[in-house]
């Protein structure tokens, strides 16, 4: 942990005091998508990781994340993407094009199944990347290690369909664009406590699983 504090704080001057770096704006930035699921699932949630975030690293994020489509003009003003939910995602010809411009630009998503978007979302990115397929990452992966401690991957804070979390990557050019966090439900873990009554021990390993994805994707830039 004293390991990362320098380059924390590299970071979060770089953020913090650049006027150059003013329009990359430090926060989620939630994809608002067609197709039938709940893109808005887990209001609370991304708040709450903010306020982790802050408090964990010192980084000067947002208050609030941002909600966008794909084909927004401000898409390439955010090193991190979010996307969620319980149904169907679909994305369009443009909607395709722009997301793997963003991934191939440098940019970062993290998906975060809520149990049921499991099928939609592979497709989908099979229409982004139709040559790569996901891979589950190994422990030793620095996305485990970059803040907070997670030798066994990703914490379990919701059941599913039984067994293990799946920490997922999908790799373009040799680097981690998309991490994908399969049957555990971190978004469930970052909201408020009353929503789903989870321990607060749960909660505190899903927010700090996300204090680490969002600290990896971060220095990915």
């Amino acid at each position: 942990m004293l390991a990362l504090l320098l380059p924390l704080c590299a970071l979060a001057s770089l953020y913090g005091q650049s006027p150059a770096d003013k329009s990359r704006r430090l926060t989620v930035a939630r994809i608002i998508y067609e197709g039938g699921g709940d893109w808005y699932s887990n209001p609370s949630s991304l708040p709450n990781l903010l306020e982790e975030i802050r408090s964990s690293t010192g980084l000067p994020v947002e208050k609030e994340e941002v909600q966008l489509s794909l084909k927004s003009p401000e898409l390439f003003n955010y090193p991190y993407l979010y996307i969620n939910g319980h149904g169907n995602i679909s994305f369009d010809e443009q909607e395709v094009v722009r997301l793997r411009t963003y991934l191939d630009q440098g940019g970062f998503l993290h998906a975060d199944d809520n149990y049921g978007m499991d099928e939609s979302f592979r497709r989908e990115m099979k229409k982004v990347y139709p040559d790569a397929e996901f891979v589950e990452l190994p422990f030793e992966f620095p996305i485990y290690h970059s803040v907070f401690e997670f030798p066994d991957g990703l914490p379990k804070v919701h059941e599913h369909d039984g067994g293990p979390p799946h920490g997922l990557g999908l790799f373009s050019n040799g680097r981690l664009v998309v991490f994908y966090s399969l049957n555990t439900d971190l978004g469930d873990g970052w909201e408020d406590q009353q929503v789903h009554n989870d321990p607060q021990p749960v909660r505190m390993q899903a927010l700090r699983m996300g204090v680490n994805i969002f600290v990896y994707a971060i220095g990915m830039i």
